[in-house]
């Protein structure tokens, strides 16, 4: 299932590099993917050794070298999505280095190295089937007093589907909020961005991971959690009824109840550097 998901990757690839969304032809910044909180959450980068795990194109990753980052380094399971990372990061001058990897195998493909922080999230923990073992490689790439910051979408918004009706389209919960129920497997070549069909691979799957268990995870990693956040904001319009936020980001408009469709967490791995 894992290998179905890096095919997959690697055909939605291309979709996403021309899309809109992405905003490749530099419409789009890195920092229009991160939330404010998210940065006064990290603290301050300078000198710090940044690892950003399935980082896809690298979007976001860019911003930490941006951001005063000693070195930053990307992982993500797709070839076709690092290679244009790497492109990408050398068209921008940015000294960023993408490695290709399972985050599975992360601790292999990095070398034994380790960062102060580590960054993951929005749209990457539903890939992974078990977060325990993901937590020990977390745990395991992080020196001692590093953070682990957790940027992901809420459960709650992955249970939701809309409904059209006469005025307004409604929300409903539709999908499981709880994982227990094994993979979701998924064939269809439709992927989140504008643009074509996806070509090739088309199968993949996803698992439901709750808040708990994704703090569960990190304590028994031996993590110390010391925030977490739950916010109505998302970088990008998931429903039609949404509206545009105060910080260019979206929400559901004052008439819907106000719910979390984003959540952060921040760990710090115990011991003295």
């Amino acid at each position: 299932m894992v290998r179905a998901n890096e095919a997959n990757w690697d055909a939605r690839t291309p979709v996403h590099v021309a899309s809109e969304f992405y905003g490749l032809d530099g419409s789009r910044s890195a920092e229009d993917w991160f939330a404010p909180f998210e940065w006064a959450d990290l603290g301050d980068l300078t000198g710090r050794e940044v690892l950003h795990l399935q980082c896809h194109l690298g979007t976001e990753t860019a911003a930490f070298a941006e951001r005063g980052a000693a070195h930053t380094v990307g992982l993500d399971i797709s070839a076709a999505a690092v290679a244009e990372a790497r492109r990408l990061a050398d068209e921008g001058g940015r000294d960023v280095e993408f490695v290709r990897a399972d985050v599975h195998r992360a601790v292999e493909a990095l070398g034994g190295r380790r960062f102060d922080v580590i960054y993951t999230g929005k749209g990457a923990l539903c890939y992974l089937p078990d977060l325990t073992a993901w937590a020990g490689i977390v745990s395991a790439l992080l020196r001692p007093g590093g953070t682990c910051y957790l940027v992901e979408f809420h459960p709650l918004l992955d249970a939701l589907g809309p409904k059209p009706s006469p005025n307004r389209q409604q929300l409903l919960l539709e999908y499981d909020y709880l994982g227990g129920r094994g993979p979701i497997r998924s064939d269809t070549p439709d992927t989140y961005t504008d643009g074509p069909p996806v070509q090739g691979a088309t199968v993949s799957y996803e698992w439901r991971h709750g808040v708990g268990e994704v703090i569960s995870a990190l304590v028994g990693a031996g993590l110390a959690v010391q925030l977490v956040r739950e916010t109505e904001l998302l970088p990008w319009k998931r429903f039609d009824s949404m509206v545009p936020a105060d910080n260019g980001w979206w929400r559901l408009p004052e008439s819907e109840p106000i719910i979390p469709l984003l959540y952060a967490v921040r760990a710090v791995k115990g011991g003295k550097g």
